[in-house]
């Protein structure tokens, strides 16, 4: 049995402290090299998800949740980002200290990535056939198969994603299609081989509400139907609460508040975590949903303590000056906060 990990502080072990994850981040930090000096986006981030296993990650735009993302798959530019410290541990190994062989066999076989823009994700100058068929070769790699399989292969996904006639599809190009279609070509493509787990980055942000709903509706019943473990980003909190089974809270490049679905909605604690729930708009009208006051911090200078106390309605002196540790107020439950230190099971 693993040793819990602590956040650098000690106290309560961080969330991550999960002894039969798939997915394990220990106190990540990911700094970003620019002019004028070193951006500390990420710090400290703890995550963790066990097989079969669906866990959405919220928080404003800009607080790190692609960047986390990015770094599972060692997909960030370096430079200007440098992993300043942690772990990423998938399946018990240490993605940051993978060979080339190795990280490209997580890639193909293990962890997949919808990214949020389809129009970025998808290279304008090849067919959406051949951009499938590459990926199905990338994950097949050293299998000898006839180019009928391969073909085959290729379709298969394209009528998993409900899209009209794939034989046609295999030749039509990113710019022909509509947004709808285009992410469901990177979806085909994601699911394209057999994964363990897939990373949905905002997979309806570019698109309008209607079409969001087709898109992340076909997402949950692919998933469930293929048994695969799901990381859900978004600042959706509807999208959420409907399609995971845990969720983890996260402000300016730290973890604030990790629960089950229900246990979150039902009771949120942390502070910022109220924001969020308050500034949902509510169908029964009332006026304009209420906002955070303030906003993110600069990652050059970073406020010290908890990074959230110059906008926080309830911040203590403490919280100025030290960084507070995850306490378990549940056991499906943590909160790093100060607030909830005499209240720890």
């Amino acid at each position: 049995m693993s040793v819990p990990p602590t956040s650098r502080n000690g106290g309560s072990p961080a969330p991550s402290a999960r002894n039969d994850a798939l997915l394990s981040i220990n106190d990540l930090h990911v700094h970003f090299k620019v002019y004028g000096g070193i951006l500390k986006v990420l710090d400290g981030v703890h995550f963790a998800m066990s097989p079969g296993e669906r866990v959405g990650l919220v928080g404003e735009t800009g607080c790190g949740k692609t960047t986390t993302m990015k770094s599972i798959l060692r997909i960030l530019p370096m430079p200007p980002a440098r992993i300043a410290g942690g772990e990423i541990m998938f399946k018990g190994r240490d993605v940051l200290k993978m060979k080339q062989r190795e990280l490209r066999k997580v890639r193909s076989e293990g962890i997949s990535m919808i990214f949020q823009d389809p129009t970025a994700a998808l290279n304008p100058v090849f067919t959406v056939g051949q951009q499938l068929e590459a990926v199905v070769k990338y994950s097949i790699e050293g299998k000898d198969l006839s180019k009928k399989e391969i073909r085959e292969r290729t379709l298969q996904p394209l009528r998993e994603v409900a899209l009209p006639d794939p034989e046609r599809m295999l030749g039509t190009y990113p710019v022909q299609l509509s947004g709808g279609m285009r992410q469901r070509v990177c979806i085909a493509m994601a699911l394209a081989a057999s994964r363990e787990l897939l990373i949905a980055d905002e997979p309806g942000t570019s698109l309008d509400v209607t079409i969001q709903d087709q898109i992340l509706r076909l997402l949950r019943e692919l998933v469930e139907e293929k048994d695969v473990s799901v990381i859900l980003i978004t600042h959706t909190l509807g999208v959420v609460r409907e399609t995971t089974d845990r969720v983890y809270v996260m402000y300016a490049g730290r973890m604030v508040e990790v629960a089950d679905t229900p246990a979150l909605f039902d009771n949120p604690l942390h502070p910022y975590t109220h924001g969020l729930m308050e500034a949902v708009p509510k169908l029964t009208g009332g006026g304009v949903a209420d906002g955070i006051a303030g906003r993110i911090p600069d990652y050059m200078h970073p406020p010290k303590g908890c990074r959230f106390h110059p906008r926080c309605p309830r911040a203590m002196k403490v919280c100025k000056q030290e960084k507070p540790t995850f306490y378990r107020v549940d056991d499906n439950h943590q909160v790093a906060c100060f607030l909830y230190r005499d209240s720890e099971k």
